[in-house]
């Protein structure tokens, strides 16, 4: 494990160090440890947020001197906080927060879908053999960002697989399903984007009114369910 400074007021914490060659080990060791830091409840930490490796930890210097750490050695005093929380076990039977199965229902039409073709055309699939392999799978949420609820989704079939765009799109319509990579994802908001979208969803992931605002969190598992364009048109959450 490593902890380097980012700022004067947050460290990174790197909890696994190969995020590429494992990723399920790698989620899994940064859900188990926010767990810890959470647990911990260590004095001036105001915000954790995760990645694929790694935790920011973000914390309010002032506090930090409040609760006994030294002026001139804040890091190390928070170092010190946090390899502990770490080193604390964790009781087998506590289960963590929101690690629920979601299905997604996605429109495959062409409207919705305009580099279907050309992702299932690297593979030679028909379109048809694309939508069955990318519904078939059962994905893991390893990220959310970029923008508020966008899931970064492992577990994309290899034959999917599909390099980001030369030319990303200046705006790309909230609920579209796309393929960057090894990973497919859901935009949740009209926003400029890069990856192939290949369908639709008329789900909303991103409500800053609802609670949590995000659908899907870090650590859930996902499917996606092909609905049709009538489906789409009249659904109702």
């Amino acid at each position: 494990m490593e902890i380097t400074p980012l700022g004067d007021s947050a460290v990174v914490v790197r909890v696994y160090d190969d995020f590429a060659s494992n990723p399920e080990a790698a989620l899994e060791a940064v859900l188990n440890a926010q767990q810890r830091l959470e647990a911990a409840a260590i004095p001036s930490v105001v915000e954790y947020v995760a990645a694929y490796d790694s935790i920011g930890l973000f914390f309010d210097p002032a506090g930090a001197i409040e609760a006994g750490a030294s002026p001139d050695s804040i890091l190390d005093w928070l170092k010190k906080k946090i390899f502990a929380a770490l080193a604390r076990p964790t009781r087998a039977n506590k289960k963590r927060a929101r690690s629920a199965l979601l299905e997604i229902p996605v429109c495959y039409d062409p409207e919705y879908a305009p580099d279907l073709g050309e992702v299932a055309g690297r593979s030679g699939l028909s379109i048809d053999e694309a939508v069955r392999l990318h519904r078939s799978g059962e994905y893991r949420v390893h990220c959310v960002g970029f923008v508020p609820g966008f899931p970064y989704l492992g577990g994309l079939p290899a034959e999917l697989a599909s390099p980001r765009r030369a030319n990303p799109r200046k705006s790309v319509p909230a609920g579209s399903v796309a393929i960057g990579g090894a990973q497919t994802g859901i935009y949740p908001i009209a926003s400029p984007g890069g990856w192939n979208l290949i369908g639709r969803t008329p789900l909303r992931l991103f409500d800053p009114q609802r609670v949590p605002p995000a659908l899907v969190a870090r650590g859930d598992r996902v499917r996606f369910r092909s609905i049709s364009r009538t489906e789409f048109d009249s659904w109702t959450e």
